[in-house]
Parts: structure tokens; sequence; C-alpha cells
């Protein structure tokens, strides 16, 4: 089992609201929580539309099992299915904003990114580094070459004598 928050909350309750912001999520693409809870809700939010990216007869049933209204499920595998079918995770961004006024309880806006009225633009994906070649271990290396000088054989200072 993995590690979670447990949000003040006990398991039921905290599964139920964990559902109702993925499903809010996925309507109306981003919502303004809590730090905490939106760490949570990245998580599974993410799962859905890995699920919505499947495509399968049992991802539908798994994703309707999780979130709530049937509208939500067609959203997942039509519209955010299609925009991250090239992205490989990382459907969501988490902004922190403000600090609530009624507990000091640090806010967040979690969406979707890709999409219109971003409130941040999405960063360009960073390029791969080009691929380097495996050294050959029975080689001499330059470095060895350029700092140790020549070899002296022990026989050519014995001559002398």
């Amino acid at each position: 089992m993995g590690k979670f928050r447990k949000l003040g909350r006990h398991a039921a309750h905290r599964v139920s609201m964990l559902r109702t912001m993925v499903s809010q999520l996925v309507k109306h693409e981003r919502i303004e929580t809590t730090v905490a809870k939106a760490k949570e809700v990245r998580t599974k939010a993410d799962q859905m539309v890995q699920l919505g990216k499947e495509g399968t007869l049992d991802a539908a049933r798994r994703a309707s099992a999780f979130v709530r209204g049937d509208d939500v499920v067609h959203k997942l595998f039509t519209e955010l299915a299609y925009r991250y079918k090239d992205r490989a995770g990382g459907y969501t961004r988490l902004l922190r904003t403000r600090i609530r006024v009624g507990d000091a309880a640090p806010m967040a806006y979690i969406e979707f990114v890709d999409r219109e009225n971003e409130l941040r633009e999405a960063k360009p994906a960073t390029p791969q580094p080009p691929q380097r070649v495996p050294l050959d271990p029975w080689t001499k290396s330059l470095a060895s070459e350029q700092w140790a000088g020549p070899k002296i054989s022990q026989n050519s200072g014995a001559e002398g004598l």
C-alpha cells in the first residue's frame, strides 16, 4: 500500500471527497483548493487521464467507477485523451495562490496543462542530451597520456652501471 495524505478524514469521506474533486477538475479544468488536497487530486486525475488514453472498455468501467457523472467520463475518453495522446504524464499543474484568511491554509490552483486560458503557459519539452559513445576499457585514455608522460622502463636506468 502506497503512502498518501489522510487529510484529517476517515477513509470513506476522503475517497468521496477525492472522487468529487477529480470529477470537478475534469469538468471545469481548473479548481482552487488547499495544497495538500491538490497534491492528492493530482495523482488521481493523472490516473484518470491515463485510463482515458487507454480507451478500452475495462478502462472506461474503471474510470466510471471512480469519477462522478457520465459527461465527465465522456470528456475523459474523448477530449482529454485526444489532447494528451502524445504526452507521457504530467497532465496537471499545481500553482500556489494565497493563504486562506480563516485558517491560514496555503491555497493552490490545480489545472490541466495545454488548454485554453491557462494561468501559466507550459514549458517547452527539454531536448534529450546526445547519446554518448560507450568507452572501451582496454584503450588508453587521453588523460593518462596527457598527464602521465612517456613510460620509462626500469632497464634503461640500470645500463649505466
